[in-house]
């Protein structure tokens, strides 16, 4: 058996500092009269909401393509299928999973590109990553503009041109996932069983990809370029394929987010988004060239139930608003420990 101070090695101080805190908070809620059941609800919805992102690392991770930072890309891919979705009116779960549908061309067609792009600039693909993605959404807010929609839901209704900033998908295909299988425990306790089982089958999934002949090839690659080549491993062949498959997710979890959180946001949204992604798979115990489902859960967990909880509890506790304040200073807070922990850990 490890010695416990192997396991607290490996699993690393911060985490457990980061999870030790976040049970004090779930402590110190009743003291503070903040809903117990409410706030697990909360943060396992908050985290059914973000898994997809952040599951969407392990791809270009694990073949030496390091962070992800133009998840945006991929977020435009599924924001387009899930805008065709209401255009076309489709509701329920033939609105939510035409629209991954719809989005599954755009999100091939982009991450084969976007590959192709990393696969020239080796070993500045983190850098080259976050100025495609701030590209791609700079365009297409001009396209969002452009694009000859006309939903009464979308447009804006002065002009009858152009979409709006974020308009709900409610009478479409809200809660889908959410109310599958959901249950109810009290009056505030609910549990998404769907969305948890959706984001537990993408893992899943993944995780099965991750041990094929392909997914063990692109592991080789990251690990070790020069042994994969002798292998006869088509280097670039290997990073495109993860850059498609993370695409591929970052689609899939825009429309997942957007079943739950109601709203589809277009513009300069998904900008935020790949930070938030990057710092929790990085909390979660990955590093710049190697992560795994439990870096995912771990991280996903964390990131999320910290920033849930905290505001709530401090905002009880000094009986004020504090809440957009608050998540603005911990989600930047852990985005910057993040950062600089793989800054150290590419040094």
């Amino acid at each position: 058996m490890r010695s416990v101070r192997q396991m607290v090695a490996d699993f690393g101080w911060p985490r457990i500092i980061i999870f030790i805190f976040l049970v004090l908070l779930f402590v110190g809620a009743p003291i503070v009269r903040v809903r117990i059941d409410a706030s697990i609800a909360d943060v396992l919805n908050r985290f059914g909401q973000n898994g997809l992102f952040v599951l969407a690392m392990v791809p270009m991770i694990q073949s030496g393509c390091g962070l992800n930072f133009g998840l945006s890309i991929g977020i435009i891919a599924g924001l387009l299928g899930a805008t065709l979705s209401v255009q076309l009116g489709l509701t329920g779960f033939l609105g939510f999973f035409g629209a991954m549908a719809m989005a599954l061309p755009f999100a091939i067609v982009f991450g084969w590109l976007y590959g192709k792009l990393l696969n020239k600039v080796k070993g500045e693909e983190m850098t080259i990553a976050m100025y495609v993605g701030f590209a791609m959404v700079m365009f297409m807010c001009i396209m969002w503009i452009m694009l000859p929609y006309n939903s009464p839901t979308m447009v804006w209704g002065y002009s009858g041109k152009g979409l709006r900033t974020t308009f709900t998908v409610e009478g479409y295909w809200l809660h889908v996932l959410n109310d599958f299988l959901a249950v109810r425990i009290g009056q505030f306790f609910i549990l998404p069983t769907g969305l948890l089982l959706f984001v537990a089958l993408m893992c899943f999934l993944l995780w099965v990809f991750m041990k094929t002949k392909t997914g063990t090839a692109m592991t080789a690659v990251g690990s070790n370029p020069d042994y994969a080549r002798a292998a006869g491993i088509s280097i670039d062949r290997m990073r495109t394929i993860s850059v498609i498959l993370s695409t591929i997710l970052g689609a899939m979890g825009i429309l997942v987010y957007e079943q739950s959180f109601g709203f589809i946001q277009l513009y300069t949204a998904p900008l935020a988004m790949p930070l938030a992604a990057v710092a929790a798979i990085l909390i979660g115990g990955a590093s710049v060239n190697k992560a795994s489902i439990v870096n995912v859960v771990v991280g996903a967990f964390l990131f999320q139930g910290l920033l849930t909880m905290t505001p709530s509890v401090i905002n009880s506790a000094l009986q004020t608003d504090m809440s957009e304040v608050l998540r603005i200073i911990i989600s930047n807070g852990m985005i910057l420990y993040a950062l600089t922990r793989k800054a150290k850990a590419a040094t």
